[in-house]
């Protein structure tokens, strides 16, 4: 007998107004463990806003968050990394005056267990948990193929890969959950081709993933479910098929139905 799967992420009912204006209203999905699910959308549909209140960047007027069976709507950014759930931005966030494996550690700094007696006096017991860090640091480079880049500025590192170093520091932090925030913006179709392929690795690897994204290509190929949000609200959810056909999401897109042509079009976008 087949038994349901868990969610290791549900939202109900989401809901967050600034001032007069319902930037998400009333929306509803879930991730199962080890998926890949998309939130796709027009331009200022509400879709980062969602990450926002996923990460406890805003509070949500209404609703609910639960992250592995336990509510964490009020909870700040830093035990919400803790709890296992981590993000990238749409902008890479990389410092560029530190090597690849310094920006690789500082996603580690939520889990840090020494105080600030070890700190300051590099006790023996700092001076563990520092070597234990960077050979974790190293362990998840070559995890995600990119330790050749250890001692690398990341400037020095091609555009894909430096997508690739913001994940990694991602999952420094113990992350079971990836949302990656448009990861495929700015890059060429190659490189678009590369991350497909990288992401659907890190499944395999025991990841699961949130995506939200414009390259309609690799959302298309890459989804396991999709999620549409237009004007705050869901309007749709199903497999890449259906979302490809679906006569909302086409409006939503272009503004107005459109004949057979156009709808072959928006599926093999």
């Amino acid at each position: 007998m087949e038994t349901k799967q868990e969610p290791i992420l549900e939202v109900k009912n989401l809901s967050i107004q600034f001032g007069g204006l319902k930037a998400v209203d009333d929306v509803n999905f879930k991730v199962n463990r080890g998926e890949i699910v998309s939130i796709i959308g027009p331009n200022g549909a509400g879709k980062t806003t969602v990450f926002n209140m996923l990460t406890g960047v805003y509070q949500p007027t209404n609703g609910q968050i639960f992250f592995k069976g336990e509510e964490i709507q009020g909870k700040t950014p830093q035990n919400i990394v803790k709890a296992g759930m981590a993000r990238t931005f749409q902008n890479i966030r990389l410092f560029c005056d530190m090597r690849v494996i310094q920006n690789v550690l500082l996603g580690m700094h939520t889990n840090t267990d020494y105080n600030f007696f070890d700190l300051v006096f590099h006790t023996p017991k700092y001076r563990k948990l520092e070597r234990e860090k960077q050979q974790k640091a190293v362990d998840i480079l070559k995890f995600l193929d990119l330790d050749r880049y250890l001692h690398d500025y990341p400037t020095n590192l091609p555009y894909g890969d430096q997508r690739k170093v913001e994940i990694a520091r991602a999952i420094a932090t113990d992350a079971q959950l990836l949302l990656l925030d448009e990861p495929a913006a700015g890059m060429n179709p190659e490189e678009s081709e590369e991350l497909l392929s990288f992401i659907r690795s890190l499944v395999t690897k025991g990841f699961t993933i949130v995506l939200i994204e414009h390259d309609m290509n690799l959302v298309m190929n890459i989804s396991d479910r999709i999620y549409v949000i237009d004007h705050g609200r869901k309007i749709a959810e199903g497999l890449p098929q259906e979302i490809a056909t679906n006569k909302d999401v086409i409006v939503a897109y272009l503004g107005e139905e459109e004949e057979e042509d156009q709808l072959e079009e928006v599926e093999h976008a």
